[in-house]
């Protein structure tokens, strides 16, 4: 890897955690609706995976992962449902707010990688923002639903539903508007990002080597 790549990376890395750590922080990262919350950190997630592969999204999947998981206990906001979690118990919370994440990440590398091929780097960013708010709705309530799911809280959640329609019913247009956003935002930025000859860095690696 040459120094100039090298630094671009390093560059992009910090710049896109900042944003997600300013959009966590604020009230520009979240939209709370009862108990669940859009979100829109899955944007630098997936802008991460993009120009950064699997490595880089999968980090960055984790800077989102350890801030909705101190949200838990009242750092940088508070997540309801969250602090709930964390007093049945702290260790299955925090696994259930950070691994879906960091999968998230490391996924969405892929899906722009293979997109990309057939679709071209403009779509393969809009499929990659979409994927990454859908994994991110889907990793959390299935890990929601295994860790939790035999818990008295979850319980009363689920009212005796199916596990599929409970998951259906609970997200519902929450998860539909935040693929919407993600799929939009995610495309427009990585549209951006590829008219800056910037669009995605480990090819530029690649290349160097």
């Amino acid at each position: 890897m040459n120094t100039q790549s090298k630094t671009m990376r390093l560059t992009l890395m910090g710049l896109l955690t900042a944003v997600l750590l300013l959009m966590a922080y604020t009230p520009l990262g979240y939209l709370n609706i009862g108990p669940l919350a859009i979100t829109f950190n899955v944007i630098p997630v997936a802008l991460a995976a993009i120009t950064l592969g699997p490595v880089g999204g999968a980090a960055m999947g984790a800077v989102f992962g350890l801030t909705s998981f101190l949200q838990c206990i009242g750092v940088g906001g508070t997540s309801a449902m969250g602090a709930i979690l964390f007093d049945i118990n702290p260790l299955l919370a925090f696994l259930q707010r950070f691994i879906p994440r960091v999968l998230d990440g490391f996924l969405l590398g892929y899906v722009f990688r293979f997109s990309s091929k057939f679709a071209g780097e403009r779509i393969a960013c809009m499929i990659t923002g979409f994927c990454s708010a859908f994994f991110n709705t889907v990793f959390f309530m299935t890990s929601l639903v295994l860790l939790f799911g035999n818990t008295e809280y979850m319980q009363g959640l689920m009212g005796g539903k199916n596990i599929i329609v409970f998951i259906c019913t609970f997200v519902g247009i929450n998860a539909v508007f935040e693929m919407l956003a993600s799929t939009l935002l995610t495309g427009a930025v990585g549209l951006a990002l590829h008219k800056a000859r910037v669009l995605p860095v480990y090819k530029q690696q690649k290349a160097a080597a």
